[in-house]
């Protein structure tokens, strides 16, 4: 279960000896203020692992919106049926656009659960507003963000460079594929093979869809401030590997 903090850890100013006062070193040693300094600093850090209001409500407008867009690619997808005609595997190049969520609220939010949380609250946004996948798009939220919470949590949760999206993208991309063709079983007139083609194809379509679009949009966003009060809000200026 998160617990939920209001801000970061209250700083203590003027003179009243911290808790490492009475074990200081001798003065003149200068290693007595760098501890008492580290000691203050740790105290002061954000706890990566609290979710705080402020990543709830950012976290739940991205699901949100995230879910009206899956809304809206819902009704379109149904009309590019025929592009992929010729070879009916080839669909899951698009399949990205339902991955999304979890790696940008991951790489926005940079708390436990935050992939799987913005997956699963935008699937279940596009079912109250009406999919013809149904109640299915629950599980199917739960299992893609999981993809991505993985890869998050292989990192403890402490890089975001493009290479760790883009392995998010790509576990987000097998857990769907496998989801749409052996879980649910949503192709039964499959074979085998197409069914593996299938699944790479996810996978690829969540690498560039899900992973790359997600690190540029959040580098993008960072850089314009709207992220100022999240612990993404420099990832503008990260390295990218």
């Amino acid at each position: 279960m998160v617990s939920m903090k209001t801000g970061n850890t209250p700083h203590h100013s003027g003179t009243t000896p911290g808790p490492d006062a009475g074990h200081a070193p001798p003065a003149g040693t200068g290693t007595g203020t760098t501890t008492t300094g580290a000691g203050q600093a740790s105290r002061n850090a954000p706890n990566r692992r609290s979710w705080r209001v402020v990543d709830i409500v950012v976290a739940a407008v991205i699901a949100v919106a995230s879910g009206v867009i899956f809304w809206a690619w819902n009704l379109a997808y149904a009309g590019l049926s025929p592009a992929f005609a010729a070879f009916p595997p080839s669909s899951a190049l698009v399949a990205g656009m339902w991955l999304f969520p979890a790696v940008l609220g991951g790489l926005i939010i940079r708390r436990p659960g935050a992939a799987l949380f913005t997956e699963l609250v935008a699937a279940t946004v596009s079912a109250l507003l009406g999919s013809q996948f149904g109640l299915t798009v629950l599980a199917s939220g739960v299992i893609q963000g999981l993809g991505a919470e993985l890869i998050l949590l292989a990192f403890l949760y402490r890089r975001f460079t493009l290479p760790v999206a883009l392995l998010a993208g790509l576990l987000t991309g097998i857990f769907g594929g496998i989801n749409d063709a052996f879980i649910f079983n949503w192709f039964p007139e499959y074979t085998l093979d197409w069914k593996l083609i299938y699944v790479g194809l996810v996978g690829v379509s969540g690498v560039v869809i899900a992973g790359l679009l997600s690190w540029l949009a959040t580098r993008g966003l960072a850089a314009t401030g709207a992220l100022s009060a999240l612990a993404s809000r420099r990832a503008h200026q990260e390295p990218v590997a």
